[in-house]
């Protein structure tokens, strides 16, 4: 993986090693608990001083912090004290537990609450060089493939209605075999979308691996954190890991996804604002008419 730009909010160094917890080396997995159990001491130690407390070489911690796409220790404890200023100010940090006997109130706020979480920790995950990578490579794309299967695939969808609005070639596929005959024919000129949450989808991976050996590029939106499906990509966007203790997990990645998209497509439309707008404005008077002669 690519490392952080200097883009990003400085926060979002709790929330990356939470996300990647499980899938660090020991050693790593010690000096990143020890940071989740004192985030507050762990902002103004040194790395020598860290190194000790948590029983590990001071190496570890700086591969530690390559393992989060963040420069080095320095950077970690500056998305640490981040991640702590955002917690006093805005009360954000926690995902609320969806209590399925509660009021439609206590329903309303969870859910809501846990969206707007997702939201704000994929903004601490996600690069904005890697965003300006994958729209520089879907705005010179001969054809845009996008694999997306199960709760995917509404994201692929949305993404084949947005580009298709801009006269993007782009096809969404659902099934496997769609997406592995898709896959055969592509060439150096195109770019394929995989998405997979988990980043363990075994379609997803068959379909991106046969894509790339076709020569096309390769964006994956994922959970942060190293995965099959990532490690096949030139251009890794990434959403946050949803506590799994969360009954909501699955609407609050895909409400991230969702944003992630609606992030690229914008930066898309930004850059071409005289060639695009016309053509974002001519579908929706198309619409508009339809709307119209059938009512």
């Amino acid at each position: 993986m690519g490392e952080s730009d200097g883009g990003n909010m400085l926060n979002g160094g709790l929330v990356s090693l939470q996300a990647i917890l499980e899938e660090l080396k020991p050693s790593e997995q010690k000096v990143a608990q020890y940071i989740l159990a004192h985030p507050e001491e762990v902002v103004k130690l040194s790395v020598q001083k860290l190194a000790e407390l948590s029983g590990v070489s001071e190496a570890t911690i700086i591969r530690l912090a390559r393992s989060l796409n963040m420069k080095g220790y320095q950077e970690l404890k500056l998305r640490i004290a981040g991640d702590l200023n955002k917690q006093v100010t805005n009360n954000l940090g926690s995902y609320q537990e969806i209590m399925m006997e509660g009021s439609i109130e206590s329903i309303m706020q969870a859910v809501s609450w846990n969206n707007i979480q997702s939201i704000q920790d994929t903004l601490s995950v996600l690069s904005s060089d890697e965003v300006k990578r994958a729209a520089d490579a879907l705005s010179q794309a001969r054809k845009i493939d996008v694999y997306g299967v199960g709760a995917s695939a509404v994201i692929a969808a949305d993404i084949k209605q947005k580009f298709s609005r801009i006269n993007l070639w782009c096809e969404a596929y659902a099934d496997f075999h769609a997406q592995l005959t898709s896959a055969v024919n592509l060439t150096e000129q195109d770019v394929v979308i995989g998405i997979s949450y988990s980043g363990q989808t075994e379609d997803i991976i068959q379909s991106l691996t046969e894509a790339r050996q076709q020569g096309a590029t390769i964006i994956t939106l994922t959970k942060f954190g190293p995965s099959p499906v990532a490690e096949l990509a030139d251009i890794r966007l990434f959403t946050s890991s949803v506590e799994k203790s969360i009954r909501s997990g699955a609407m609050a990645s895909r409400i991230a996804q969702l944003n992630v998209i609606d992030i690229l497509f914008i930066t898309m439309v930004s850059r071409q604002q005289e060639e695009v707008i016309p053509l974002l404005e001519k579908t929706r008077v198309a619409v508009s008419r339809t709307k119209r002669s059938s009512g």
